[in-house]
């Protein structure tokens, strides 16, 4: 790399990578305790809001404490969510559970995420925020152990790793702090993980993958803030799994399913649970008439308090769900993320004005003292045993968590496992053989991937990297059948050659949607996921 040329330059007081709902509330208390900071944020989609598909719920504390006039602004949070059903499915029944206090929904508003971070973007911009959108962070700046920045990936390297035609060299954004906010599994923070150890003494992080659509349904099918949440079927009773439905906006439908990733059977296919689970009698009602508009997929960090990692180092900190602040039972991360990122600008701000030492330490101390430790705390036997018991063990504890001991049991569980730890051997396991697609409720990869609007550059890199190419066939393929092309829902990972008598992996890399499963999932951690080309992958329009 020493003949290139040298990088340009930028400097800023904090720079912020992800421009999520974490890395945005950051950007905006920021500039509202420090106004004269400077302040960037850099993008890995085409714009921000691009990577994040319509339809969550968001609890609006950390949006009162953050905007406190948003209710007389433009701001996109239009359907308040008026009715709880909490449902157990057997294959072709269901029985109505009361629903937990933790799931809740009175005073939530049913929103398009993405939408709420473009708008997010808009306010931070009117405070003099910076924001750099088709921009992947892919590096990061070092200095004498101390994070000083990130910088941007190159563009225009072809596949065989030349400089193509339109080559350009990335940008260095310099800073005397850089917050993290890159989701679930950001590539940067998974670095930061093991070069300041921030996992020592902390349980391992536990994952789940979230699959979603996004429908349009008929006038009269449409009930706006309804929200359905449900168990059981068609998972087996040891897989912790279950699907959110919301209905919300103009005649949609936002659907989703959500797999722990540390299920046990490699032939499971987290995708084809979630199109099955479809064909249910009490879920088809709310498809029928309508026609699916958008796909996607996401990694969650499921490990809550016990797996919280140290959240400071040396020039910067981890925000949102780059940290795990996602509440599980409670099925709702956008407000613990968002007050984690002012929480670390609160203290940034500090450090800035010559209040407190050098580092960002005391935006750990001011998260374990706020509302979101309190919040967390509360569930954190929730997860954990559901891993231990299973189903109907789980939901003993959380009965019992809820409503006896009211968050406050006298003990902790814990994470005890990494999810790529988990798999049994192929051969010691019934396959599951899943009902094909009829095109009308339930669909294949292919057609669900065209639907994400993802697209790469495809004469770049694969992002997609194998630290041993030959583990692909020798273990993945011998042991457990390649469960990467049954947990991946995009249809990346291929066998060919297996009739022949010559299996061989092949990477649809151009796939990808950036759920990052791969990364976790991979039984010898053989998968890095990397940022691919600023700008690349899924792209979720606004408005819907």
């Amino acid at each position: 790399m020493s003949d290139l040329e040298a990088r340009e330059q930028m400097e800023f007081d904090v720079v912020i990578v992800g421009a999520g709902p974490a890395g945005l509330s950051a950007a905006i208390r920021l500039k509202q305790v420090a106004p004269d900071a400077t302040v960037c944020v850099v993008e890995k989609g085409a714009e921000v809001g691009a990577h994040i598909l319509s339809g969550a719920i968001v609890e609006p504390r950390a949006l009162d404490e953050l905007l406190p006039d948003w209710r007389t602004t433009d701001a996109p949070l239009v359907t308040e969510a008026t009715d709880d059903k909490f449902l157990y499915l057997f294959e072709n029944s269901s029985i109505r559970l009361p629903t937990p206090p933790t799931m809740h929904n009175h005073g939530n508003y049913i929103v398009s995420l993405g939408d709420v971070c473009r708008w997010l973007g808009q306010q931070a911009e009117a405070l003099g925020v910076e924001i750099y959108p088709g921009f992947a962070a892919a590096e990061l700046l070092e200095e004498d152990g101390r994070i000083v920045g990130i910088a941007t990936g190159d563009m225009g390297i072809t596949r065989a790793g030349a400089h193509g035609p339109n080559f350009a060299r990335g940008m260095e954004l310099r800073a005397a702090y850089t917050i993290f906010a890159e989701g679930c599994r950001g590539s940067l923070t998974k670095q930061l993980m093991v070069r300041y150890n921030l996992r020592e003494d902390r349980d391992p992080q536990t994952y789940g993958i979230g699959i979603k659509e996004l429908w349009e349904v008929p006038a009269e099918n449409h009930q706006p803030g309804l929200v359905v949440h449900t168990i059981g079927w068609p998972v087996a009773s040891e897989v912790y799994g279950g699907s959110f439905l919301y209905h919300w906006g103009k005649n949609y439908v936002s659907y989703g399913y959500v797999v722990g990733l540390d299920y046990t059977n490699p032939w499971l296919s987290p995708f084809e649970e979630m199109q099955r689970l479809k064909t249910h009698p009490e879920m088809r009602k709310h498809f029928e008439g309508g026609r699916r508009i958008a796909y996607g997929a996401r990694a969650i960090s499921e490990g809550g308090w016990q797996s919280l990692p140290k959240l400071t180092f040396p020039g910067g900190c981890l925000i949102g769900d780059t940290a795990g602040t996602l509440n599980v039972p409670k099925i709702k991360g956008t407000h613990t993320a968002m007050k984690s990122g002012m929480l670390a600008a609160e203290a940034i701000a500090e450090q800035l004005a010559g209040a407190r030492e050098a580092e960002p330490s005391a935006y750990e101390t001011k998260l374990r003292e706020s509302w979101v430790a309190h919040e967390l705390w509360g569930v954190r036997n929730v997860r954990p045993a559901f891993a231990k018991w299973g189903m109907w063990g789980g939901l003993v504890n959380a009965a019992l968590d809820t409503y006896l001991f009211r968050g406050k049991a006298p003990w902790t569980l814990h994470n005890r496992h990494h999810d790529n730890t988990t798999l049994k051997d192929a051969s010691a396991v019934q396959p599951i053989v899943y009902p094909k697609p009829d095109g009308k409720i339930s669909f294949d990869r292919n057609s669900s991937v065209f639907i994400s609007n993802t697209n790469h550059e495809e004469n770049q890199p694969i992002h997609l990297r194998l630290r041993d190419p030959e583990k692909a066939i020798s273990v993945n393929w011998a042991l457990y059948r390649s469960p990467e092309t049954r947990y991946c829902p995009a249809g990346v990972y291929e066998i060919v050659g297996a009739e022949e008598g010559t299996p061989r992996l092949q990477i649809n890399a151009q796939n990808c949607v950036h759920c990052k499963t791969c990364d976790i999932k991979d039984p010898t951690q053989n998968i890095d996921w990397s940022t691919p080309e600023g700008g690349g992958g899924p792209a979720y329009p606004g408005g819907m």
